[in-house]
């Protein structure tokens, strides 16, 4: 009994030492964070997995993200989205499967961009990989956003995703095939 008592602590203490070196980090200074678009059904249609950087009193458009330039769409890896079913932009079929979203901001409109490239870190863009491209529209928001956000609005035919951040609001039409 004592032998079982002897091994029975120093399996303990030797969890306590290893719980004591397990340390885990702080909250990511750009969260991951996961939008899902379903149909009437509840059937899957799109994810989007994306991190979102904050505005921190920069000027992000403009200078903390130029102008004409490729941007990964939010921070660390790139945002990935997966339609779940064959969709159309702007009258282009693009077919169910995992793409990354880049996009090229300018002042009054935006390129959305599909690679398929996935699960890279964002800045390692690859625009031979590009399978896809589209103007989007945008908007001036109505209140400044502070960290970089994405919703898909669900439509008749399909939905709308939007990306808003600081004083923008960007957006791209999708239909789902039938």
């Amino acid at each position: 009994m004592k032998s079982f008592i002897a091994i029975f602590s120093l399996l303990f203490i030797g969890q306590l030492t290893i719980a004591q070196d397990l340390a885990f980090s702080d909250l990511d200074k750009s969260p991951l964070d996961v939008v899902m678009y379903r149909g009437a059904d509840q059937t899957a249609i799109a994810r989007i997995i994306y991190s979102r950087p904050a505005k921190r009193d920069r000027i992000v458009f403009g200078e903390l993200i130029p102008y004409g330039q490729v941007w990964r769409t939010g921070a660390n890896e790139a945002t990935e989205i997966t339609f779940y079913k064959d969709v159309t932009i702007e009258g282009e079929k693009v077919n169910a499967g995992s793409y990354s979203i880049y996009t090229i901001p300018n002042e009054d409109n935006w390129k959305f961009i599909l690679n398929s490239q996935t699960t890279q870190w964002g800045t390692r863009y690859d625009d031979t990989k590009n399978v896809y491209e589209a103007e989007m529209d945008v908007t001036p928001s109505p209140e400044t956003i502070e960290n970089f956000s994405i919703r898909i609005i669900d439509q008749i035919d399909g939905g709308t995703i939007f990306m808003g951040w600081d004083d923008r609001i960007a957006s791209v039409h999708f239909t789902v095939a039938d």
